[in-house]
């Protein structure tokens, strides 16, 4: 079996469709937790002008892109110089990369944000945009690629022997977010161990990762953690389960270790932008067959968010 399938979703709108989909993300879920998707209905005009004012925002000069930086939380501009592989306890150099970020919950009006009280709050300040078009675009977006990862958690629920809308009532108020990472040109070698993106794994519950037609430099652990190339398959996405729904899974689906190497070509940059599909705040997590302890979604997220970004 393919480590990494590619999986058409062009006949889920039938129920044998959905079925033979289904199993298919099932048998993917427990080798390698990694899948590729192609008939997926995200119009392709959208993905390109999603890349375009992204792309776009990255090549702007610092001065103009620290007009929207971070504060503690997930949304804005991040400078290169953060480890994602601190998220698993590495000590690694800082990984090749600018990010920009916003999240569903950082459209919220300020009272309701402030509703969601605990660590969770701490995270989710609100979004700060480089332009009106550019919200425009990412808002299109993330309604548009959420819709498609709701219908993906639909046919999880299918492949683990669920009611389709098992997963439903955890996600209707989710707190989702995009993540686009900028791997700009090296213009100087590496430090040793440096990668653009560090070794990890993603948290939540799946996410659906958009990597450009002809670049890749994405890699999986497989069982013996000997480390297998992602094929670039044009106008595909690449879906990915976290930590979170593996422990929903009761361990039978795989949250797996992947990272960014560095190109042979280091004048390149490349684009790539994961969509996060998270659970709701206070969502109670635990396993499906009653097994385990359970988790409160957004008290797990936090936890992981801060040893990212304080170690």
């Amino acid at each position: 079996m393919t480590l990494v399938p590619i999986i058409d979703l062009s006949t889920r709108d039938t129920p044998e469709g959905r079925a033979a989909i289904a199993a298919r993300i099932g048998d993917a879920c427990r080798t390698s937790g990694f899948y590729v998707i192609t008939g997926h209905g995200v119009p392709a005009d959208l993905v390109e002008r999603m890349y375009t004012v992204t792309n776009d925002f990255f090549r702007l000069p610092r001065a103009l892109k620290d007009r929207v930086a971070t504060r503690p939380g997930v949304s804005g501009f991040r400078r290169a110089g953060g480890s994602t592989a601190a998220s698993i306890g590495e000590e690694t150099p800082p990984d090749l990369c600018e990010v920009y970020a916003a999240h569903v919950t950082g459209e919220l009006p300020d009272d309701e944000r402030a509703a969601l009280g605990g660590p969770w709050a701490t995270w989710t300040l609100a979004n700060i945009w480089p332009s009106a078009e550019f919200k425009a675009v990412w808002w299109e977006y993330m309604d548009t690629v959420g819709a498609l990862a709701a219908d993906l958690m639909r046919l999880s629920a299918l492949a683990l022997g669920l009611d389709e809308e098992y997963f439903a009532g955890r996600f209707d108020r989710h707190g989702s977010s995009v993540a686009a990472n900028y791997y700009y040109p090296q213009v100087r070698p590496p430090l040793p161990g440096q990668l653009r993106r560090g070794p990890h794994t993603d948290f939540g519950g799946l996410t659906v990762l958009y990597q450009e037609d002809h670049r890749s430099g994405l890699q999986v652990a497989d069982i013996t953690g000997a480390w297998r190339d992602v094929a670039v398959v044009p106008g595909s996405f690449v879906v990915n389960i976290g930590d979170l729904m593996s422990l929903w899974t009761g361990g039978r689906w795989l949250s797996t270790m992947h990272r960014v190497i560095n190109p042979d070509d280091a004048g390149t940059s490349r684009l790539s932008i994961p969509f996060f599909y998270l659970p709701n705040h206070d969502a109670v997590i635990e396993p499906v067959d009653g097994g385990g302890d359970a988790v409160i979604a957004g008290e797990w997220m936090s936890r992981k968010l801060e040893k990212l970004f304080t170690g």
